[in-house]
């Protein structure tokens, strides 16, 4: 969802770093082979998580939905040469498609996939993270949350996408509407909660930056 006007927002990319042309080469194939490409960060946000990614340089980055491995190597731009990224996605299918990328790309080493539910997997991973990236079934980002909070560094940041939801978070509710009311009580709680201090932006579809106290 873009939230400015189109000739601005056409300027806000033009004059924004342009991505590698491996993540041009990965969205093309995405739009011909994977159900449901919209799912992509996209360059802009892409070159967002990347400068992100950078200025914390992070030994240890957690991402929720892989997808077809676009917003993992835009984050993986920023780690430190033995840092480590584990990736999370309950997709099997998609595993073949992602490592191909991974390994063509700089960063094949230190890219981790885990294939499941980040619900059973997460408790698993014996370690803290720098750098935390949610972008998967909104229903459960609040219990991610909670799952992540003590694996998260002093200093580290949490970064959750969708959190405007196509508009949908200042529109009257739907009770039926699962996702709308689980990002708008996710919202609730990056604010409220004091282990945390949040800012939301409005990139995109919305991507909130949270870092832990």
């Amino acid at each position: 969802m873009y939230f400015l006007p189109e000739n601005l927002d056409n300027y806000v990319v033009a004059h924004s770093e342009q991505e590698p042309d491996l993540l041009k080469q990965l969205t093309r194939e995405t739009y011909q082979k994977v159900l449901q490409p919209i799912m992509l960060s996209g360059p802009y946000q892409g070159r967002v998580l990347s400068m992100i990614s950078k200025l914390i340089r992070p030994k240890s980055i957690l991402e929720l939905g892989t997808f077809t491995g676009y917003s993992t190597l835009c984050l993986a731009e920023g780690l430190v040469s033995a840092g480590e990224l584990h990736t999370i996605d309950i997709n099997e299918e998609l595993v073949d498609f992602q490592r191909k990328y991974f390994d063509t790309s700089n960063y094949g080493k230190q890219i981790i996939q885990h294939t499941g539910s980040a619900l059973d997997i997460i408790p698993e991973l014996d370690k803290t993270f720098d750098l935390v990236f949610i972008d998967a079934d909104k229903p459960n980002y609040s219990n991610y949350f909670h799952l992540i909070i003590d694996k998260l560094n002093s200093g580290g940041i949490i970064l959750s996408d969708n959190v405007l939801w196509h508009g949908k978070v200042v529109e009257p509710l739907d009770e039926k509407d699962k996702s709308t009311k689980a990002v708008l009580d996710y919202n609730t709680l990056l604010k409220e909660d004091k282990r945390i201090e949040t800012v939301l932006l409005p990139i995109r579809d919305g991507l909130t930056i949270s870092r832990k106290k």
